[in-house]
């Protein structure tokens, strides 16, 4: 998984049946402390509603291609909004 902040939408017209009524979002991947870019920025697809500027854990590869019994050509998949990251003791929390 890969932790980082929706930066942007994407839409687009025309695309892959499959893809149809899905949300694309633009995703920068960060390292745990915030606002440090791990790498350059990705399309993930968001089923659940996140938006401009929230923290989000996405999976990436095959699993982010299936859900609901079919194979949908994805890479990148949102599976949660990050509320917050606790690190071990004396690390501040974010």
């Amino acid at each position: 998984m890969v932790i980082g902040t929706v930066i942007g939408n994407l839409w687009a017209t025309r695309k892959e049946e499959n893809l149809t009524g899905l949300k694309f979002l633009v995703v920068q991947p960060e390292r745990l402390e915030k606002n440090n870019p791990l790498q350059p920025a990705f399309i993930a697809v968001d089923r659940i509603g996140a938006g401009l500027g929230d923290r989000v854990m996405v999976t990436k590869g095959t699993p982010a291609s299936y859900f609901e019994n079919a194979n949908i050509p994805i890479d990148a998949l949102i599976i949660g909004i990050i509320d917050a990251i606790e690190k071990g003791r004396g690390e501040e929390d974010y």
